[in-house]
């Protein structure tokens, strides 16, 4: 049975929007299935989508040479002496780097080739400067794909360059204007830090039309006090940690 297949069997939990339609708060893998493989990389999100992951969240930069890749931190470790900074470097260079147990750095593309018809990708814009290529990348998927950042001027970037990619903003320590936030980047997503979250955030998020996604859910309880709240979305480590949830 393919990762799709055994996706799209799994039971997903249940909230209730404010429009009083029911639908499923998304069980997103932040950067796979980090906890069983390399974060980041083709086996992680592999392993989320058979754990009944409806989306993936992952983090791009690109090389000096114009390749948006999927990796966290804006330096590769070469060897356990070297490391090196992804918008200096080639793909050629980078492409081999053994990561942990033979995972090696995807490319944007890459991912997109691998997930499921149903399933997103969201995509943190962690790089400077790299939104027309994001663009260009996202422009050609073949599956449904979103892109946020903390960078907010990148999103106001991104609507412009591609205003029909849904777009996100996140944000921890302190919640911001959310009005004024989602009114000049056109967020359809808002990113808290789980913590922020109460009852009159996800209300006011609602009324503006946009939805909230919730980071990092790294457990039960949790999760199932931000379902009661009608979060849309929760992003977690391990999307185990998300089922079973009623609302």
């Amino acid at each position: 049975m393919s990762a799709a297949e055994i996706a799209s069997r799994r039971p997903r939990p249940t909230i209730y929007k404010p429009n009083g339609e029911s639908n499923s708060v998304q069980r997103i893998a932040h950067r796979g299935a980090k906890r069983e493989f390399p974060e980041n990389t083709i086996p992680a999100f592999q392993r989320a989508f058979e754990r009944g992951a409806d989306a993936v969240e992952l983090d791009v930069h690109s090389t000096g040479d114009g390749i948006v890749i999927v990796h966290h931190d804006p330096e590769v470790r070469i060897d356990g002496m070297t490391t090196a900074a992804i918008a200096g470097a080639r793909w050629d260079d980078l492409r081999s780097v053994d990561l942990g147990g033979g995972a090696s750095i995807p490319t944007l593309e890459q991912v997109i080739a691998i997930t499921p018809p149903h399933a997103t990708i969201y995509v943190e814009i962690k790089g400077a400067g790299i939104e027309r290529l994001v663009a260009q990348v996202l422009a050609s998927a073949r599956v449904s794909c979103a892109v946020h950042s903390f960078d907010h001027a990148a999103i106001v970037t991104m609507r412009a360059l591609a205003p029909e990619l849904p777009r996100g903003v996140l944000f921890d320590g302190s919640t911001p204007d959310l009005e004024a936030l989602v009114g000049r980047t056109g967020a359809r997503d808002v990113w808290p830090h789980w913590k922020l979250i109460d009852r009159e955030l996800v209300t006011r998020t609602h009324a503006l039309g946009a939805r909230v996604i919730a980071w990092t859910v790294n457990d039960r309880r949790s999760a199932a006090s931000l379902a009661a709240l009608r979060v849309d979305g929760l992003c977690g480590d391990d999307v185990r940690e998300f089922e079973e949830l009623i609302a």
